[in-house]
């Protein structure tokens, strides 16, 4: 026994060895398949097989919270950035007007542009989404009539989201055809929607899916449901078409009022070249200017604030 130690020994070493290569062959394989999927989920499907722009940085992006949640807007603007080339453009954004402000203005102004730069891509990203649901509201009533005549004609409301989906044109065409694909991969009918909703949030859309997940639980009478509803949604249309017109003096008056102050920045320097070093030289002319930017964002945001009017 006390002969044959030595080869059990080094038959168990070998063993252990072939297993650990074994494993870390199947880890870095299933790493490396993991990255390639990832990378494919990333892009839209005729992006696969090229080259992506940023695929390493969207990867890195993508593994953290801020990132899926950018990822989530991005997809909801309809736009075809990546979390990683949005972050990529927002660094050169942010580094290009910090480097503009610090040599047209003065020192001062470098880290103020850079938080403005910063904001606006998150504005720019906001204002897309907003852009994409009034689209995607106006198309409701005609949704709506499809349905019905769907439901009406006698087919399933998975078959009826998948027709809708094929008729209209973007951005209601778009995101049918992802409810469609959801349901199709065994999504049930209501948290299809409920992604939908979360992309696209709005009144109209809340009460259209949940008039179609009511009908499909408790049936009833969804064609007529459906009906009605395209008669209200063409009112609610109107009254906002209405309201927009109205207010758009109001909302130009919003923006013009932060770039009237800017301007007059670039002027003052124009005019006396120096004087913004020179103002922002001192801790007083710092706080005086931080004070007014200030008033000019707070009085942006009370115009936009009294602009909005929910209908």
């Amino acid at each position: 026994m006390n002969d044959r130690l030595p080869l059990i020994v080094i038959g168990a070493a070998l063993l252990a060895l072939t297993l650990g290569v074994w494993g870390l062959h199947a880890w870095s394989g299933g790493r490396a398949e993991r990255a390639a999927l990832v990378e494919r989920l990333a892009g839209e499907p005729g992006d696969i097989g090229r080259h992506v722009p940023f695929a390493a940085l969207d990867r890195r992006v993508r593994a953290t919270g801020w990132g899926r949640r950018l990822a989530g807007r991005l997809a909801s603007t309809g736009t075809d950035l990546t979390p990683g080339q949005f972050t990529a453009a927002a660094i050169g954004v942010v580094g290009g007007a910090w480097l503009v402000a610090d040599v047209v203005l003065a020192p001062f102004f470098g880290p103020i542009a850079a938080i403005l730069a910063f904001w606006s891509a998150y504005s720019f990203l906001e204002w897309r989404r907003r852009v994409r649901t009034e689209r995607f509201i106006a198309q409701l009533p005609e949704l709506a009539r499809v349905l019905a005549n769907a439901t009406q004609a006698g087919l399933a409301l998975r078959t009826a989201v998948g027709m809708a989906a094929d008729e209209l044109e973007a951005p209601a065409g778009e995101e049918l055809k992802k409810v469609a694909d959801a349901m199709a991969m065994g999504h049930s009918v209501e948290d299809s929607l409920a992604e939908l909703q979360e992309r696209l949030p709005s009144r109209e859309l809340i009460v259209l899916v949940s008039t179609l997940v009511l009908s499909s639980r408790a049936g009833g009478s969804v064609v007529e449901s459906l009906r009605n509803l395209t008669v209200t949604l063409e009112e609610r249309k109107e009254t906002r078409r209405e309201i927009r017109t109205q207010m758009s003096q109001v909302t130009v008056t919003a923006y013009a009022v932060p770039v009237i102050g800017i301007g007059s920045l670039f002027l003052l320097n124009q005019i006396m070249p120096g004087s913004l070093s020179a103002m922002t030289g001192s801790n007083a002319g710092r706080i005086c200017v931080l004070i007014s930017l200030s008033l000019y964002a707070v009085g942006f945001w009370m115009i936009r604030r009294m602009s909005r009017i929910d209908v």
